[in-house]
């Protein structure tokens, strides 16, 4: 009997798992199929902001702040980024197989101008509308697709055909309104406010609580960043350092996390045969530790290969780990992701500066290797 029921109980964990596993590809797969399309996009914008940050006025100086084709420049790039909830929400449509047009009026809809601009609540029919800033996330729409697939295929089985062309999409939208303004776009703001608090509660503790707090935020920052929950964690730091304080905690991490993209995309270039993929992980490669963007590697390597998430992992967490060991902090805001972010550390001792690049090319090197091995070892399987 004892043999029966841990076989019967080993095989119910079997099953659970494989379906956690099944699960977990297809959320993969998911954001993979709706994020690869948009590596044209993101790689042409953070070329444009390469050519900023080389030939602007913090590297060169060939382009004044004020200069006609520096303002140019840097709202053509800055469009391939603020207006990413409707490019994914055409490709998360189009992925869920339903009108990629009605997935990017959502995305509209999430970062119009005058819905962007309030500076109180809406409430309409009793619901609250949190005005909240979407722009340049991506999960809030995604989520928002995912769920509008469902309510669009239902909206064809209960509407007659003669009329579909003109009620699909007028309640399609009707009825995702209140579900992703009131719900699912401001969830993952409502969630970075609880995280954010909890790891500021963690890092106040000192010593190791501090320590893990910064290489759990290395490790996990891509993804909140993919949700939109940064800017609650951005906004802290910009109070912290309004204050005359300095951050010891959330940007030495961010930092760690946005150079183990770049060593993601070389170990992802060096594993990869063909020379398409590895041209394209290069200019990855040159849109982080250049540009500033992170984006192209995140969704355009990590994603699309799915095992180069792990060494991006591995990389920020192990960066933000020596950050925190040797106490490095942040005096002053360069909120970008290439090789000019360690200006934000030059207020404080010598020994601050070289520690946080000691901690990036540690969350590089370490992204670089874990990714080569896995990418070579799947290979291999």
């Amino acid at each position: 009997v004892r043999n029966s029921c841990s076989f019967t109980g080993t095989a119910a964990g079997g099953k659970v798992m494989k379906k956690l596993k099944s699960a977990g590809t297809a959320v993969l797969n998911a954001l993979s199929g709706s994020l690869v399309p948009l590596i044209p996009v993101l790689i042409g914008a953070a070329m444009f902001k390469t050519l900023i940050a080389i030939f602007g006025p913090d590297v060169l100086g060939w382009m004044p702040a004020d200069s006609d084709i520096y303002v140019l420049l840097s709202f053509v790039a800055d469009a391939g980024f603020y207006f990413l909830p409707i490019y994914a929400g055409y490709t998360s449509a189009s992925y869920f197989k339903i009108n990629g047009l009605l997935g990017a009026f959502l995305g509209a809809i999430l970062i119009h101008p005058t819905f962007a601009a309030l500076d109180k609540n809406l409430v309409v029919f009793g619901l609250t509308v949190p005005s909240l800033a979407y722009s340049g996330t991506i999960l809030p729409i995604l989520l928002s697709c995912w769920i509008m697939s469902y309510v669009s295929r239902g909206m064809e089985k209960i509407i007659p055909k003669v009329l579909q062309d003109v009620f699909v999409p007028f309640l399609t939208i009707l009825v995702m309104l209140p579900i992703s303004l009131c719900l699912i776009a401001p969830l993952g703001t409502w969630a970075g406010q609880f995280i954010c608090d909890a790891v500021i509660s963690l890092g106040s503790i000192g010593g190791l609580g501090t320590v893990l707090s910064m290489a759990l935020i290395g490790a996990f920052w891509q993804y909140i960043v993919m949700s939109g929950m940064h800017w609650i964690f951005i906004t802290t730091i910009i109070t912290i350092l309004a204050t005359g304080e300095v951050d010891a905690l959330i940007f030495p991490a961010c930092t760690a996390s946005s150079f183990s993209i770049g060593g993601m995309c070389l170990g992802a270039f060096l594993a990869l045969r063909n020379s398409e993929d590895k041209a394209k992980a290069m200019s990855c490669i040159v849109a982080q530790m250049v540009g500033g963007v992170t984006e192209p590697g995140l969704y355009g390597v990590g994603f699309q290969y799915k095992t180069p998430l792990a060494g991006m992992m591995a990389g920020g967490f192990c960066g933000a780990l020596y950050a925190g060991i040797t106490g490095v902090v942040c005096t002053n805001l360069v909120p970008v992701a290439s090789f000019l972010v360690f200006l934000s550390y030059t207020g404080a001792s010598p020994m601050n500066l070289v520690n946080e690049i000691i901690a990036a090319a540690i969350a590089f090197v370490v992204a670089a290797a874990v990714t080569f091995v896995l990418m070579k070892g799947r290979k291999a399987a």
